[in-house]
C-alpha cells in the first residue's frame, strides 16, 4: 500500500498516515482528501494492519482546506460540482469510522476546519499542550454542520460545548480540550509520536476481532435505545466469546501468563 500526497508507513501492524505540507500546516487539496479516503476504505480489508495512527508533520496536525487549491475553486463551482466535493470530504469520515481498526489522532500544534474534523472521527485522540482545534467553517461563512461534525463532537464534548465551538469558530487550548473529553491524555511534543505508537502497538497486539466489535457497536449504538443497545451487545459479545482469542484468554488465565491474541 503506497501513498502520494501524505505519508504513509505500516511496520508490526501498525499504520502511521503522516499529513503533509509543512509549510502550510499540512493542508488538505483535492487529491488528498480522495487519496485518504481510498487508504481508509483499504484498511478496512489490510491484514497487515491493525490499528492507524493519524498525524502530522513539523509539529502541526492540519489546518484543513487548503485556502488556495480548494477553497477558491469551490466559490466557482456550480451546485453539483460543491455536492461532490461535500459528499467526498464526508466519504473520508464515513472510510475512518467504518475501518474495523481503532484509530488515533496524534494532534500537535494547529487541528483546524477539516483537520479537526477528522480528529474528532477517530476513535481516540492524543494531543500536546500547544494543540489548538478550531472548527472555523464559520470563519468563511460556511455552517459548523460539516463532515458530521455536529453529530459526532456532541458525543464527545457535550452539545453545549459543541454548540459555542461551532457558533463561534473560536480555538479549544489543549488543557480545555482534554478536560473536555476531546483529548484522551496530553502529552510533551516530542514525546507524541511514540505515545500514539505505544497505543497503537498495545491495540494492534489484540484481542483485533473483539476490536473490531467494539468499534461498531459504538456506531450503532447512537441511535438505538438502551433496551436494543443491550440486546445488539449481548449478540456482540456472544459472537466474540465463539472466537479463539476468548479461548485463548481463558487457557491463559489459567496458566497465570499473558495471553497472546490472534485476532481470530
Amino acid at each position: 500500500m503506497n501513498a502520494t500526497h501524505f505519508g504513509l508507513e505500516i511496520a508490526d501492524s501498525v499504520a502511521v498516515v503522516t499529513l503533509t505540507g509543512a509549510a502550510r500546516k499540512n493542508p488538505l487539496t483535492f487529491d488528498s482528501y480522495a487519496e485518504l479516503r481510498d487508504t481508509f476504505r483499504a484498511f478496512a480489508t489490510a491484514k497487515d494492519v491493525d490499528a492507524v495512527v493519524i498525524t502530522g508533520e513539523a509539529g502541526n496536525f492540519s489546518s484543513g482546506g487548503d485556502v488556495h487549491d480548494i477553497i477558491g475553486p469551490l466559490t466557482q463551482m456550480d451546485m453539483g460540482g460543491l455536492l461532490d466535493f461535500t459528499r467526498m470530504t464526508g466519504d473520508l469520515v464515513k472510510a475512518i469510522r467504518h475501518c474495523p481498526q481503532p484509530v488515533i489522532a496524534a494532534v500537535d500544534g494547529i487541528c483546524a476546519g477539516a483537520g479537526a474534523a477528522i480528529a474528532t472521527a477517530c476513535d481516540l485522540r492524543i494531543g500536546t499542550p500547544a494543540a489548538k482545534v478550531a472548527f472555523l467553517f464559520v470563519r468563511v461563512g460556511l455552517a459548523g454542520a460539516d463532515m458530521g461534525v455536529c453529530a459526532m463532537l456532541p458525543r464527545i464534548i457535550g452539545q453545549g460545548r459543541t454548540a459555542e465551538l461551532l457558533f463561534t469558530g473560536r480555538s479549544m487550548a489543549a488543557e480545555e480540550a482534554e478536560r473536555w473529553g476531546f483529548f484522551n491524555r496530553l502529552v510533551e511534543p516530542e514525546a507524541l509520536a511514540e505515545e500514539a505508537h505505544a497505543l497503537a502497538a498495545s491495540l494492534a497486539a489484540g484481542p483485533n476481532f473483539a476490536h473490531a466489535m467494539t468499534k461498531k457497536m459504538l456506531d450503532q449504538e447512537w441511535d438505538m435505545s438502551v433496551d436494543e443497545a443491550i440486546e445488539a451487545e449481548a449478540q456482540a459479545q456472544a459472537i466474540c466469546m465463539q472466537t479463539r482469542d476468548f479461548e485463548r484468554a481463558y487457557r491463559a488465565f489459567a496458566e497465570k501468563r499473558r495471553p497472546e491474541f490472534e485476532g481470530d
